[in-house]
């Protein structure tokens, strides 16, 4: 490894080194008269000696706390590892560097949130994820109903996107039962259940799973409430339950005018509300609009939190529609309803997909009902006269014929307006 990689700001390694170059320098001082002979003691006897021990205590200092600080990072990693120059050098690039990115508050739920972690993680360990526990359906549901506990499903997810783990453990966590009456379940779900009966509360054991799988930055639920999500339609029906909502209201026909919970008195935890204060940036995003995002807005007090915190606001659209949830919405109607369930002027930015996608990947789904999610020039002028930039770029993913974020672009995107923040680079 190059010499300049070793000495890039913010390892922590640089002070030892030169520690342990100041007390060589003392030492080969003191031992000088022993291989000189134009050297001798004589009237500096006393300075030699001084050199030599503080020289030499110098240099066991140095050494003792830079290997001190190396095992400390390489201790971290639970499995097998390589302490060769790459992995030790991205390891406290990681660990130093990161910790100096800008506070990014991360607020949603689904696959749309765990996706853009992925992607923060590599520029910022500051990150907190406000994660929806609205949910009541698949494997989640089961053990909510079953043991009484919060929905795990989207907790899991996005403890995982952030997590420092070996591959195999992901793949074990995200594991589903194919047989029995386990069928459908995820493995990760009971893990989260088991350390909820041993904690005795779910904070307690989502920060412990966080803490075994050494996740970057925190993951909290919206809520501790054991709440319940509604929908109200435009022709009055109301929906009770978010598994509920997009298959009811896709058979109705109709769209949703609001959604809400109940309790309506759920309190946001006092770790998310400091993150909320404390942030740079917060992320609403993207994910299922009135299913995995906007819950999290219904928490009492929490759009007066984020709308009175310094940081910059950002809402992400989603790339397609969601069948019975955002049938035919732009990304003006996406804002709209954000705006309905918060308050005006609550928005920054808008980040939106302008990447055209292939026909083959959207046939199905086309199939689905789901369409691209546009921005019509009409549209854009409208966010813009509402005081909201509209940034536009290349973000969309496909893999497996499954349309995602780009969530790297889209990570450097949301640092970038934070590094820029009083000339926004993209707007």
């Amino acid at each position: 490894m190059a010499l300049y990689k070793w000495l890039k700001p913010g390892l922590g390694l640089k002070r030892w080194i030169v520690l342990g170059i100041f007390g060589l320098i003392l030492f080969s001082y003191g031992v000088s008269p022993v291989f000189s002979q134009e050297v001798e003691f004589g009237d500096n006897l006393f300075m030699y000696i001084i050199g030599l021990i503080i020289g030499l205590i110098l240099i066991i200092f140095s050494i003792k706390n830079g290997i001190g600080y190396l095992l400390t990072v390489v201790n971290k990693c639970k499995y097998e590892v390589s302490i060769d120059n790459k992995f030790v050098n991205d390891t406290l690039y990681k660990k130093k560097v990161l910790s100096k990115g800008p506070k990014i508050v991360a607020i949603g739920g689904g696959t749309g949130l765990s996706i853009l972690l992925r992607g923060l993680k590599e520029y910022s360990s500051n990150i907190t994820a406000i994660v929806t526990v609205a949910d009541d359906g698949g494997g989640s549901g089961v053990l909510r109903e079953d043991l009484g506990m919060l929905p795990p499903g989207d907790i899991r997810n996005c403890i995982l996107a952030l997590a420092d783990t070996e591959p195999i453990m992901e793949k074990l966590l995200q594991y589903r039962f194919k047989e029995g009456k386990l069928k459908g379940q995820s493995f990760g779900n009971l893990f989260l259940a088991a350390m909820d009966g041993i904690c005795g509360n779910f904070e307690s054991a989502v920060k412990e799973m966080s803490n075994v799988l050494a996740v970057t930055g925190k993951v909290l639920p919206m809520t501790l409430e054991d709440v319940t999500l509604y929908a109200k339609l435009e022709n009055d029906k109301v929906i009770k339950g978010e598994s509920n909502i997009p298959i009811v209201n896709k058979d109705t026909g109709s769209k949703i005018e609001r959604v809400f919970i109940k309790p309506e008195k759920s309190y946001p935890l006092k770790e998310a509300v400091e993150a909320i204060k404390e942030a740079d940036v917060i992320v609403l995003g993207p994910g299922s609009l009135y299913t995995s995002v906007i819950p999290n807005l219904l928490v009492k007090d929490i759009v007066k939190y984020i709308d009175d915190s310094d940081a910059l606001k950002i809402y992400i659209s989603n790339v397609m529609t969601q069948p019975g949830e955002t049938d035919d919405y732009s990304v003006l109607d996406h804002v709209n309803a954000i705006l309905r369930h918060t308050k005006k002027n609550i928005l920054d930015y808008v980040i939106t997909n302008n990447e055209d996608i292939p026909k083959s990947t959207l046939e199905k789904y086309y199939e689905d009902g789901a369409k691209p999610v546009t921005l019509s020039l009409e549209d854009e002028e409208a966010l813009k006269n509402m005081n909201i930039g509209v940034i536009k770029d290349k973000l969309v993913d496909i893999k497996k014929d499954y349309i995602r974020h780009d969530a790297l672009r889209l990570s450097e995107i949301i640092v970038d307006l934070v590094v820029n923040k009083s000339k926004p680079k993209y707007k």
